[in-house]
């Protein structure tokens, strides 16, 4: 199996209980890919497989037991590896649900046209979906930290390769200070591409998609 195409499911986050059982950050709607095979990943160690003893719903949050992970201690050892399946186990997706391994590397726009840079990453901290956008050289190629709500998200296009996003005011300022995003369209005139970004930032923003049924737009498909 491919390192290339394995795609995180879930991530084991604390013990629960004192019996082995783990509680997961789970990243499909639904516990049907559990019966697939899958692997753990413990940082940028090589995935290893592993066997589900056992699962259960506790408050909607899901509870794994694991073949050879029989005590507090050993679970608490887990924390923080990643739950993966091989993508050729997933549902096919809708054309406009995408998964979010199928978002990385697109290009991301603001509504002007004006490029921010590309979709390096996605990330949960705290549970929050957060995108992490390279900037152009041109700009720093600084990380950019974007939430990933619908207010922030316009539009995300496939088959262009390009996401639309609206930042909240001041986002960008925060990290390429002095920098510029780049013009699409050749413009010589940064300041101005700068002040009409910031304007189309503040108004408000229609939500985008969102998946359901299988690991969703929303969670963290990725490679």
């Amino acid at each position: 199996m491919a390192a290339s195409s394995l795609v995180v499911l879930g991530r084991l986050m604390k013990p629960h209980g004192i019996k082995g059982a783990i509680r997961v950050e789970y990243y499909a709607e639904s516990p049907e890919l559990l019966e697939k095979p899958l692997m753990l990943r413990a940082g940028r160690f090589a995935p290893r497989p592993i066997r589900i003893r056992e699962w259960s719903l506790w408050k909607d949050q899901l509870i794994l037991t694991l073949e050879g992970v029989d005590d507090r201690t050993q679970a608490e050892q887990m924390r923080g590896q990643e739950l993966l399946i091989d993508a050729s186990f997933l549902p096919e997706a809708d054309d406009d649900e995408p998964y979010l391994r199928d978002l990385l590397g697109l290009t991301v726009k603001l509504e002007n046209g004006d490029v921010v840079g590309e979709l390096e990453d996605i990330d949960f901290p705290a549970g929050q979906e957060m995108w992490v956008i390279r900037a152009p050289e041109s700009a720093g190629g600084c990380e950019i930290l974007l939430p990933a709500v619908p207010e922030f998200v316009l539009d995300i296009d496939l088959d262009a390769e390009v996401v639309t996003i609206a930042p909240p005011e001041g986002l960008l300022e925060l990290y390429l200070g002095s920098a510029q995003v780049t013009p699409d369209d050749g413009a010589d005139d940064a300041a101005d591409a700068e002040a009409e970004a910031q304007e189309k930032a503040a108004q408000s923003k229609p939500a985008a998609p969102a998946k359901s049924g299988k690991p969703r737009r929303s969670r963290k498909p990725k490679a």
